[in-house]
């Protein structure tokens, strides 16, 4: 792999992400409120509210409280939270795990869905068997991710009482157990992307001339397909991957709210209505580096696939 590649890759997070902070830190101050009136209801008197906003910092000008901002974060300071009073960066370290958890086991069902059944449907395409795989899919793809949430909670955990209905769990086999029903919720639109993605390429990879070579040479099928099709089919289904894991986070956060799942999507819901600025910006901040650590692991693992990719 070009080790140019690799840093040039880095430096386009630097910009990306100081741009996100902007943007974050302008949008937040544009919702409707403020924490102030979070903080002393409706009844605050004028001289409350202005000793609030000096506490808080709200009262400079909106540079100045950016510069501070800004400052703080290269610290590793993200703040207080306004409504529960403690270190954001304690409720991330809480409630993070809880996010990456749901998310990992989310993209994990969802490959365990997508790739098998991709191969199925690209070997028997146009068959009976490949139109019911296709069909199945577009249900999970056609349906908001909190409508699904909320029939497989319904059926599943209130009525069949399969799965608890809400929270984590205190050991990895319980957690698990807790966050399937939510993982299966979020997997579902995702394996549906992929796998009409990798059954595609797929297609286009077997009726290419160097898988007939191949066969000519006398390579069995399924040494043909491990090494020539599935290497070069999923490059596109990896970026792919890649870029929908924003959409996965976006996911958790309503799918945390459903399944009443204590991690950083219920959270921010919570201090976006309470106003908390502190919680919003750093929350989403950290969840920004994580998507962007994502970007930046798929690009490596798309470049590995097709060196070329790393040239381009």
């Amino acid at each position: 792999m070009n080790l140019n590649y690799v840093v040039v890759r880095l430096a386009q997070i630097v910009p990306t992400f100081f741009l996100i902070m902007v943007v974050v830190f302008v949008l937040v101050r544009l919702l409707p409120g403020d924490p102030t009136s979070a903080v002393l209801g409706i009844h605050a008197t004028d001289e409350a509210v202005e000793r609030i906003n000096a506490k808080l910092g709200l009262d400079r000008p909106i540079p100045v409280q950016f510069g501070l901002f800004f400052e703080n974060f290269l610290r590793g300071d993200l703040g207080d939270s306004i409504i529960l009073k403690v270190p954001v960066m304690k409720l991330v370290l809480e409630r993070l795990p809880v996010t990456l958890f749901l998310t990992a086991f989310a993209a994990v069902l969802a490959v365990i869905l997508a790739v098998p059944m991709a191969i199925v449907s690209a070997i028997r395409r146009d068959s009976l068997l490949d139109n019911a795989i296709r069909a199945g899919f577009q249900v999970g793809l056609s349906m908001p991710v909190f409508y699904i949430g909320i029939v497989l909670l319904t059926f599943l955990a209130a009525k069949l009482r399969w799965f608890p209905v809400g929270g984590f769990g205190n050991s990895f086999g319980d957690n698990l157990y807790h966050l399937f029903l939510p993982a299966l919720t979020l997997a579902l639109s995702l394996s549906a992307v992929l796998m009409r993605n990798l059954r595609s390429s797929i297609i286009d990879v077997l009726d290419a001339d160097y898988v007939d070579f191949a066969r000519a040479k006398g390579l069995r099928n399924r040494l043909v397909l491990s090494r020539h099709v599935l290497r070069n089919a999923l490059i596109s289904t990896v970026a792919l991957f890649g870029l929908n894991v924003g959409t996965l986070i976006a996911g958790a956060v309503i799918t945390e709210s459903v399944f009443a799942i204590p991690g950083v999507g219920r959270l921010l819901i919570d201090s976006i209505y309470g106003r908390d600025y502190p919680v919003i910006q750093g929350m989403t901040l950290v969840l920004a580096i994580l998507v962007s650590l994502v970007f930046l692991v798929t690009d490596l693992v798309q470049a590995w696939l097709d060196p070329r990719a790393s040239h381009s």
